[in-house]
């Protein structure tokens, strides 16, 4: 890489940073092009020599966010054998990495997407998270006849509704009241979707 090209992926870098730490403080709705560049030290015409526009730093963001909490879960859970073990166990992560980042859940599960949405990419991202996380679990069940393709089916999309309402609830309703109560809740939810 020529002096250039480490600039432009620096200041790119920038940009980047900047839009990542208003979303996970601020949110979404603080998310504008002025913002961003005064966060990141540089007018906001400077953006657009790096960017289209915001959504496509939003994109960005999410895709980044998206790997923070697959490196999260896998730090959490890579010394669990495979199975319901581990299934129950990248739920429970999945679920410890939101609730450290109530920003980047609202993002992912409460803003309107569409709003920033790039062709769909965006919403694809976000809503195969929990499921690409599980993946290889999931497989491993089906493949040691624990579960059938189908049963495999019905409980993966029972637990992602069930996980994110859950942390729905608790995030903006302190519902339960403790975060005690809630483990318990989701270790009740997971256990009981995962009984064969």
């Amino acid at each position: 890489m020529n002096k250039k090209e480490i600039q432009e992926q620096r200041v790119k870098g920038y940009f980047i940073a900047a839009t990542k730490d208003i979303l996970k403080s601020e949110g979404l709705k603080s998310v504008s092009v002025r913002n961003i560049a005064d966060r990141a030290g540089y007018s906001f015409a400077t953006l657009y020599n790096y960017f289209k526009d915001v959504k496509d730093l939003v994109f960005l963001c999410v895709e980044d966010f998206r790997e923070e909490c697959r490196e999260h879960v896998v730090n959490r859970t890579a010394a669990i054998t495979p199975g319901n073990k581990r299934l129950k166990a990248v739920m429970l992560a999945y679920m410890e990495y939101f609730i450290q980042y109530p920003g980047i859940f609202e993002l992912f599960f409460v803003e309107k997407l569409s709003d920033i949405d790039n062709k769909g990419a965006t919403t694809a991202l976000v809503t195969s998270l929990l499921e690409d996380l599980c993946a290889a679990d999931w497989t491993y069940c089906i493949d040691k006849r624990m579960l059938t393709a189908r049963e495999a089916g019905l409980k993966k999309a029972a637990l992602l509704y069930g996980v994110t309402g859950l942390l729905t609830l608790y995030l903006n309703r302190r519902h339960p009241e403790s975060y005690t109560a809630f483990l318990k809740q989701a270790g009740n939810l997971i256990d009981g979707q995962l009984k064969n």
